[in-house]
């Protein structure tokens, strides 16, 4: 806000604040054409050609219109025209702002979504033509949606672009997914948990935001690490072409060539097939991190501003969240219609077309209020999709999987062991995995976070409040989960963690870090290794079970891990997890380490019942591990967390839920199939009377 402005606040401070959010280009603008005079031009022009007999004379308006050919036709923006006036034609006067901002005659009302207290809105463009009578077909100009936000960071962009793009598939369109952070660094792989929480990871080692995890989960697609831009990854490309001399002398600068490098990547990027099937998708929904107002996203501000008309009006959608400033929008229960009648008129859209997403149970109700507010059919005029407005089969199984959601009464309690659990977002993919499974199962899960550090020996004697209060939630307990992480904080807190789940035969999992330290747990505690360790923490013990990959490079640290999609192949026919897979010969999963079991000191566990069930393609990494005598024991090198959908969980978390609730026989001597109710899931088996599942909801 410019200085010696009074801010504004209440409905006009909202109204202002969404035409400042809007790009200039984007700001309603009236103006009225020049009519040409009659006579004006070449002999006959302007002047109305003779009706032929019998024929319906033809409006004035009309003829001018078809008088003006195609630099007047078509989808123009507001307050611009294509080409220039033809011959003989006055040409149009500059704009000319009114004293009021009205929407040109039949223009296009923009779209407004309010979210619990947000709403998002797609400023106002020119008409497009109706999508009534188009004909399916398989290839059509790709559709860009994006979403930004105003007022504050992490106000629901995700969730609402997650949600659109669920809804979209849902009617048969290919849908992929592009998030842009407009900070410097080139990835996510160096920030804290606690910065931008966890670091998600994809199947070609891009180390990438959260947000990502969300796209995959939700569309149920697999992204590239270039699906995720950062200003880093634009500057260094652009350094990078500047230095081979592809401006050919020309000074680079940020408008035009860092604001090329933006289009340029999201159109190729758009381009690259996300689902099984390899295909091109249709529909790309960007998602812009930050606010705008941010110096730092400015550039992606004017780059999107110019992609508008470079996409073509037809083709491209904004939807801006930002904060209402009316209680009554934070407020659990629906919005009544008055409140929408008084956004709509403060921020020029018809009441149709604010859309609420009032407070709901979870996250799986966001795409059914989108779909029952009509936003179906939006798009669909909005950008010409030929589409059905009616939803799919799989928006159907969303609503069943919603609805069970806030059905489920019986209870499963995980216990998560960590030193990340004070910001739930350092562990968001895990905590999703374990919520795919336990409704998956018919359970609602009691995720605990235990911080590790409080089950040590040092926090009795500095808090025995702490200390007691974090080993009575570990006691109590269905099941144990230790997962991955860096640095020797909390670390024997959580050795403490595994031991009691291997001595108490409490159903234990162990992802990257988890599983290393049951290796550790069991040298110190059945082999007698009193010394054992990871050289991550003592590079000096003389049982180093846990050591440094040979590939891992300790001076930098971006990039420099094991990372991506690998191959674990199963070397028994005699394992729990194989069997969960699916009794395949091996599976892929995504990796994010740089230390691992040394492989010279397997055989001294296998004796004594720790087996190796999983290696690498070389047989040298050790990836899977299991207890032999022990419910479920279990430890994997990957991060299956990763790979879960709503859908399809994970089999690890799944084999964990399964064996915490006391069920996991039973589901294996089924054949791995859950009950014919959970028919949303794809582990469903259609075929089998659900009187035959004992853990099934029948009620």
């Amino acid at each position: 806000m410019a200085q010696g402005r009074r801010p504004r606040s209440g409905r006009a401070g909202a109204a202002a604040e969404t035409r400042a959010a809007a790009p200039r280009s984007f700001r309603v603008r009236h103006f009225r054409r020049e009519r040409p005079r009659e006579g004006a031009g070449p002999a006959g022009a302007g002047r109305a050609a003779p009706v032929p007999p019998g024929a319906a004379p033809v409006p004035a308006r009309a003829r001018a219109r078809a008088a003006a050919g195609p630099a007047l036709r078509g989808a123009v923006p507001a307050g611009r025209c294509r080409g220039a006036a033809p011959p003989g034609r006055v040409p149009p006067p500059p704009p000319r702002r009114c004293a009021r901002a009205r929407l040109p005659r039949g223009g296009q009302r923009p779209l407004l979504v309010c979210a619990a207290g947000l709403w998002s809105e797609q400023p106002p463009l020119t008409p497009t033509f109706p999508a009534q009578g188009l004909c399916v077909c398989a290839d059509f100009p790709m559709k860009y949606i994006l979403v930004t936000g105003g007022v504050i960071s992490g106000i629901g962009k995700g969730i609402i672009a997650s949600s659109i793009g669920t809804i979209l598939k849902s009617c048969g369109l290919r849908v992929t997914a592009i998030k842009i952070d407009p900070y410097i660094n080139i990835d996510a792989g160096t920030f804290s948990p606690y910065e931008h929480g966890e670091v998600f990871v994809l199947n070609d080692g891009g180390e990438v935001d959260l947000d990502l995890g969300n796209y995959e989960r939700f569309l149920d697609i697999n992204l590239y690490k270039d699906n995720n831009i950062t200003t880093g990854k634009i500057y260094q490309h652009v350094i990078n072409k500047e230095r081979h001399g592809d401006y050919l002398g020309k000074t680079v600068q940020v408008v035009p060539h860092i604001t090329d490098a933006v289009q340029e990547w999201v159109m190729n990027q758009a381009k690259v097939p996300v689902d099984d099937d390899k295909k091109e998708p249709q529909i790309c929904v960007i998602e812009l991190g930050g606010t705008i107002g941010d110096i730092e996203g400015m550039p992606f501000v004017e780059a999107f501003r110019q992609f508008q008309f470079k996409a073509k009006r037809e083709n491209f959608c904004n939807i801006h969240v930002s904060l209402v400033p009316q209680i009554v929008c934070r407020s659990a229960k629906p919005i009544e219609m008055a409140v929408k009648e008084k956004i709509s008129m403060f921020c020029h859209v018809e009441p149709e077309q604010v859309i609420f997403i009032h407070d709901v149970s979870s996250t799986y109700r966001v795409p059914i209020l989108l779909e029952e507010q009509g936003i179906i059919k939006y798009f669909k005029q909005r950008l010409n999709l030929p589409i059905d407005d009616q939803p799919s089969d799989l928006l159907m199984k969303w609503k069943k999987m919603a609805c069970r959601y806030e059905r489920l009464l019986k209870v499963c309690s995980i216990a998560l062991v960590g030193k990340y659990t004070k910001l739930s977002d350092c562990y968001a993919s895990v905590f999703k995995a374990l919520e795919h499974s336990a409704l998956a199962i018919n359970y609602k899960l009691d995720l605990m976070y235990i911080d590790s550090t409080e089950l040590e020996r040092s926090t009795e004697a500095e808090n025995s409040v702490k200390y007691h209060q974090a080993w009575h939630k570990l006691c109590k307990a269905d099941g144990i989960l230790v997962p991955g992480g860096f640095g020797i904080r909390g670390t024997e807190g959580k050795l403490q963690a595994i031991s009691w789940a291997r001595t108490k035969k409490k159903p234990f999992l162990g992802v990257c870090l988890g599983m290393q330290l049951a290796v550790v747990e069991f040298a110190r505690n059945c082999l007698n290794w009193e010394d054992a360790n990871s050289t991550e923490f003592d590079p000096d013990t003389k049982n180093p079970v846990v050591i440094d990959m040979p590939e891992h490079n300790p001076g930098d640290m971006g990039g420099t891990m094991r990372l991506g999609k690998r191959r674990t192949v199963f070397k028994t026919e005699n394992s729990v997890l194989k069997k969960l897979y699916g009794d395949e010969m091996f599976v892929e999963e995504r990796h994010r380490h740089r230390y691992e079991v040394n492989p010279e000191l397997t055989h001294c566990f296998e004796e004594k019942g720790l087996k190796f069930v999983g290696h690498d393609t070389e047989g040298n990494r050790m990836e899977i591990i299991e207890l032999e005598n022990h419910p479920y024991f279990v430890g994997v090198q990957f991060h299956p967390e990763f790979s879960s959908r709503p859908m399809k969980p994970s089999p690890p978390y799944l084999g964990l839920l399964l064996a915490a609730t006391g069920t996991l026989n039973a589901y294996l001597q089924r054949g791995c199939k859950l009950s014919p109710s959970d028919s949303y899931s794809d582990l469903s088996d259609d075929s089998s009377p659900e009187k035959e599942f004992p853990y099934s909801d029948t009620s």
